[in-house]
């Protein structure tokens, strides 16, 4: 398939054009009521070209062609540590080198990046690097899980009819048809069943069997009640042309089935699959197309948290899409020393914006083993999202949410019955998925005070905090 060349200007930031201005003859010049931008201040519209890959050693005679092969940045994914010393040499410090292997050990995901994010990470300051953190745990930073942790906190095993089908909300279901991705997340909220095994987590399977997905089909098509599936994993980008098509043709014969989205993470991670991989793109464009006819929407949710994974490629695969009427929506996750700035989440906002991508979600950071360096408190997440509601148009602006450990489902982060800064506690209701019920989320342990810290230590203490919440919510509630 035939891609627009990427530009290589030694500038590695594509240069903001300035507005023409067409003023009719015979009108006065307008008297404008706001000062002139500055266009450093329109950051967002400047996206990362050139040839930048280059700058890892094993790849400084890699050309475009090659980088932008789906196929090259599948069999040069960073998967151990000696592959990352291989790609990166003498960028990393020998230090940095054994923290990492140290997170490696400890990390209950398997590890898996991408070259394009590789690339994209700041080598010279890896510590402070939002992608990094992401992909690369180092043991240095890593915190104790909270106590209040399990391995599948929102207990989608739980409301699960059929291995792999997640029925909550009333309308709406979760279809898991695999559980592999093309990079593993650290802070991924299955990490009780995607990726391999590691030495923290023995994962359930989910395998993209016939039998598997023939069980779920058959459920969805016997309730009635269901409009809405979301087709997830693991990561559909994994999927062959011929399963999409298996898939989506199957729920667009439901007469019930209004909408569903395929849910990639690869738009951010691997975009340029969108631009050399014809198959599934043609196959994900068929899908659409037929659910346009038959007055159905399908669309692509996918997965951006920093703005530093947003460049000329992105712009370049989504352009593509957008081409194609495919509608693509963006879910982050609310990540420390990542999003966490409010700054940093208008930006975000922006740039998806820019490149038609649509803010959607942001999720405040789940109860994810191995991860609480990541985490951070409902108190920030609600912060940041007061600054950017009004920066831009509201249907580009996302919602702030919470996703309710125990099964209660996302809810927006400001509705809490009850929260309490001092122990970290929130507590949510949920009564249109479970009616009378009450669910408590936990701030990260390390953002509270030391003498809060040392009462979660101690389990009578903790038990008692929990439940003191959990009264106060039922109370305001009554």
């Amino acid at each position: 398939m035939a891609t627009e060349p990427i530009s290589t200007s030694s500038n590695a930031q594509s240069t903001p054009q300035k507005p023409l201005a067409i003023v009719p003859a015979g009108l006065e010049p307008i008297v404008h009521l706001k000062a002139a931008v500055d266009p450093a201040s329109l950051a967002w519209r400047q996206l990362k070209d050139g040839p930048w890959w280059q700058a890892i050693p094993a790849w400084k005679d890699v050309d475009e062609a090659t980088f932008l092969s789906h196929i090259w940045q599948e069999k040069n994914a960073i998967t151990n540590v000696e592959k990352l010393v291989a790609t990166v040499r003498d960028l990393a410090a020998p230090e940095f080198i054994k923290d990492v292997e140290g997170g490696f050990g400890a990390a209950p995901m398997a590890v898996r990046i991408s070259p394009y994010l590789l690339a994209l990470i700041d080598w010279h300051k890896p510590y402070e690097d939002p992608i990094r953190r992401q992909f690369l745990p180092v043991k240095s930073q890593l915190e104790p899980d909270h106590p209040m942790l399990t391995l599948d906190s929102l207990h989608e095993q739980s409301d699960a009819p059929v291995p792999g089908l997640t029925h909550r909300y009333p309308d709406k279901a979760l279809f898991l048809v695999l559980d592999t991705c093309p990079v593993y997340c650290r802070f991924c909220t299955r990490s009780y069943a995607v990726g391999l095994d590691t030495d923290l987590v023995e994962k359930v399977s989910l395998k993209a069997t016939d039998e598997r997905w023939d069980r779920a089909i058959q459920y969805l098509s016997e309730r009635p009640e269901i409009e809405d599936v979301v087709i997830s994993g693991g990561d559909t980008y994994r999927l062959r042309a011929d399963q999409i098509r298996a898939i989506g043709d199957k729920l667009l014969a439901m007469p019930h089935i209004r909408r569903f989205r395929f849910a990639t993470k690869g738009i951010a991670i691997q975009p340029m699959k969108i631009l050399t991989d014809a198959p599934w793109l043609d196959a994900i464009t068929e899908i659409v197309d037929k659910g346009r006819k038959i007055h159905k929407e399908v669309v692509i949710h996918t997965h951006f948290n920093h703005p530093n994974e947003i460049t000329d490629i992105t712009r370049r695969a989504c352009n593509m899409l957008f081409e194609r009427g495919i509608t693509v929506r963006n879910q982050s996750v609310f990540q420390r020393g990542v999003n966490d700035s409010a700054e940093t989440m208008v930006r975000l906002v922006k740039k998806l914006s820019w490149v038609n991508v649509h803010p959607y979600y942001v999720y405040i950071h789940d109860l994810v083993k191995g991860t609480e360096d990541l985490r951070t408190s409902v108190a920030t997440g609600i912060q940041v999202e007061k600054r950017v509601r009004g920066s831009t148009a509201g249907f580009n602006t996302p919602m702030f949410v919470v996703d309710a450990p125990g099964g209660g489902g996302k809810r927006d982060m400001h509705s809490y019955e009850h929260y309490d800064t001092e122990t970290g506690i929130s507590v949510y209701t949920a009564p249109s998925v479970r009616k009378d019920e009450f669910f408590a989320t936990f701030d990260p342990i390390s953002s509270l005070s030391s003498s809060a810290q040392a009462d979660w230590q101690v389990p009578a203490r903790r038990t008692q905090m929990v439940d003191d919440a959990l009264a106060a919510a039922k109370a305001k509630a009554i």
